[in-house]
């Protein structure tokens, strides 16, 4: 089994989409490590603020094998892909890293470049790994958050409503 950290947003109707996806992904994975909640600005594009959030699981399936069992998640809660990614969606489920491993492998590079760019990601994921390294950059990720321009990168923490898949506060 191997730890790893998935990244999770939605913008259309993210409270229901993020509980339900709870609910799948605990369903497939067991138990799951969750990071608070945090609202942002879509970027790229106009649109409705997103939520996101980094859950932390432990699989056997290999790299590629992850990601497209996420992709299927994705596409069954309503996901559509297009070739403009600056759009708004139901669910995106990004693996962020798969253990310390550094992969390029198609369309799957680990760890995901998302981590040191954008507060969204990199937040939660301090959250609930703070001690852990970035597989890359050897630094650990409450460190890398420490040294992120967040005033640039506004989040709110919020609350799921009224609760998450499991009947338990997020």
């Amino acid at each position: 089994m191997v730890r790893v950290y998935v990244g999770i947003g939605s913008n259309i109707d993210p409270d229901r989409q993020v509980r339900l996806a709870l609910g799948t992904l605990r369903a497939q994975f067991g138990p799951l490590v969750i990071s608070p909640v945090y609202r942002s600005k879509a970027l790229g594009f106009t649109g409705d603020d997103f939520y996101n959030l980094v859950v932390g699981l432990d699989t056997s399936m290999a790299p590629m094998e992850l990601a497209d069992t996420l992709r299927r998640i994705e596409a069954d809660h309503g996901r559509v892909r297009t070739r403009d990614k600056a759009i708004a969606r139901t669910l995106d489920l990004d693996v962020l890293t798969y253990g310390d491993q550094i992969l390029h492998e198609g369309r799957l590079v680990l760890p995901r470049s998302d981590i040191t760019r954008y507060a969204f990601v990199l937040r939660p994921l301090a959250d609930i790994a703070p001690d852990e390294r970035h597989p890359a950059l050897g630094v650990r990720y409450s460190d890398l958050w420490a040294g992120f321009d967040a005033a640039a990168h506004p989040l709110e923490r919020i609350r799921l409503d009224p609760e998450d898949a499991d009947g338990q506060q997020a």
